[in-house]
C-alpha cells in the first residue's frame, strides 16, 4: 500500500510521527483543507505531468493553477496532465493520495515557488486520507525535488 510506502520512508528520515490519517477524504485541496482545518491554499498539492517519456511531479500550493506559458518555458512542451488510469502506475500512489515522497524510480520531483509564501504546508503522504505538515525547507530536503520552479499562477 502506498501510504505504508511513504511510512517507511519517512520514518528513515525521522518523520513518519508526523504523519496525519483522518476518517475522511483528503483527496482534494478543498477536502484536505477540511480535515486538516486550514486554509486551503496551504495544501501542497501534488500535480503529475507527462513530460515527454517521463513523470513529472510538481508540488505546488492549494491555490495556485499551473500557467501554460510558464510551464512551456520551463520544460519545453505543453503542460499534460497524467490520465488518471495511469498515475498509480507511472507515479506509485493513486490519484488522491500523490505525494512527492517515496515515488517510482525516474519520477522527477519539482517544487513550486507559490509554497514559499506559507511558514508550513501540507502535503498527503501516500493515501487519499493523509497529511504531513512540513516547511518548506523539510519538504525539500524529504522530497528530493530537481529544483525549484515558477510555474504556476494563484488562482484568482
Amino acid at each position: 500500500m502506498s501510504i505504508e510506502k511513504v511510512r517507511e520512508y519517512l520514518q528513515t528520515k525521522g518523520y513518519a510521527d508526523k504523519m496525519q490519517e483522518f476518517t475522511v477524504s483528503s483527496a482534494t485541496v478543498e477536502l484536505a483543507a477540511q480535515a486538516l482545518g486550514c486554509e486551503g491554499c496551504r495544501i501542497a498539492k501534488t500535480l503529475s505531468f507527462a513530460v515527454g517519456e517521463k513523470t513529472v511531479l510538481i508540488v505546488a500550493a492549494g491555490d495556485a493553477k499551473i500557467d501554460n506559458s510558464k510551464f512551456k518555458a520551463q520544460f519545453a512542451t505543453k503542460a499534460r496532465m497524467l490520465p488518471f488510469a495511469e498515475v498509480e502506475e507511472k507515479v506509485g500512489h493513486a490519484a488522491g493520495g500523490v505525494c512527492p515522497f517515496a515515488v517510482n524510480d525516474g519520477v522527477e520531483v519539482y517544487l513550486d515557488e507559490s509554497l514559499k509564501r506559507f511558514e508550513t504546508v501540507y502535503p498527503a503522504v501516500g493515501s487519499a486520507s493523509s497529511a504531513i505538515e512540513l516547511t518548506c525547507e523539510e519538504l525539500e530536503m524529504l522530497s528530493n525535488p530537481v529544483a525549484w520552479i515558477d510555474v504556476c499562477k494563484i488562482a484568482e
